[in-house]
């Protein structure tokens, strides 16, 4: 199936990539530190010119995560942020970027009454959410949950990996619509100094196929986002670096959403410069 995707023609998702090219993806956990401050951080990020947000709907064994995003993944958790409100949360945003969830396939399974896939899909298709991303999920097993979110009309992003070649890419690309989220490096989430090659090499091993092709894992400054899309990226994904943010003033009086928003402006405006070609000569050691 080289060259093909499941990607859906009315996809909310791959409509604001093209549209928005290059596009800014944002990341932070639903509920850090609560669910009224995540509405307040969403908002913000969407003024700032993010084009999709992924919400995070915490799990209390997210492997994927490095300390960044455990942390608040934890501080959610302690703040009592249970699915239920996860959704209640979404049915109240209204904002121009689609969103995302993106969890652990745990959560996914026992939302119902009994283990189904089904009753989470329904609901986040209800809540207005247009994608959703499991990293935890292997293709091979992902029939269930891609025909559910084929049948509620969401996308099912899959991550691959700078290791993820032959056999098993045809699969995942197959199964994937939206986007495919292009991990940097190996290893877990976390803002990074720079941008690993890893990137240019996955970005290389991808082109045949006709998905927008997005990256993250590390990226957290405005030249990170330049060099990325001038390698070929259709967008740039950033969680660890909003998160830092949303931390930082866990704690203080001064208001989150205002450096959120600011932080988004930055990266998309790098974003934008990458596709322009204004990518910065990197430091000499």
């Amino acid at each position: 199936m080289s060259g093909e995707t499941n990607a859906q023609t009315d996809s909310d998702i791959e409509a604001a990539i093209r549209e928005n090219h290059p596009a800014l993806i944002s990341y932070i956990t639903a509920g850090d530190p609560s669910l009224e401050d995540t509405k307040e951080y969403v908002e913000a990020l969407d003024r700032g010119g993010a084009d999709l947000i992924e919400l995070g709907l915490p799990f209390s064994e997210p492997i994927a995560e490095g300390p960044t995003i455990q942390a608040a993944i934890n501080r959610a958790l302690d703040a009592g942020t249970t699915p239920q409100g996860f959704f209640e949360l979404v049915d109240e945003l209204e904002t121009e970027a689609p969103l995302l969830v993106m969890t652990y396939y745990n959560m996914i399974l026992q939302y119902g009454s009994e283990p189904d896939v089904r009753p989470f899909v329904e609901r986040a298709a209800e809540a207005g959410l247009s994608g959703i991303i499991v990293p935890d999920l292997p293709a091979e097993e992902a029939d269930p949950l891609r025909d559910a979110c084929d049948d509620h009309g969401l996308d099912l992003v899959f991550i691959v990996a700078p290791t993820t070649e032959g056999e098993r890419l045809e699969t995942i690309m197959s199964q994937v619509s939206g986007f495919a989220y292009v991990q940097a490096r190996l290893g877990t989430t976390g803002a990074r100094a720079d941008v690993s090659n890893a990137t240019h090499d996955s970005l290389t091993r991808l082109e045949e196929y006709d998905v927008p092709k997005a990256v993250g894992f590390g990226v957290s400054e405005g030249d990170h986002a330049a060099e990325i899309v001038e390698a070929g990226a259709d967008g740039v994904i950033v969680g660890s670096a909003l998160v830092d943010i949303i931390a930082e003033h866990e704690e203080g009086d001064a208001p989150a959403a205002d450096d959120l928003e600011a932080k988004a402006r930055e990266l998309k405006r790098g974003a934008l410069r990458g596709a322009e070609g204004d990518v910065p000569e990197p430091e000499q050691p």
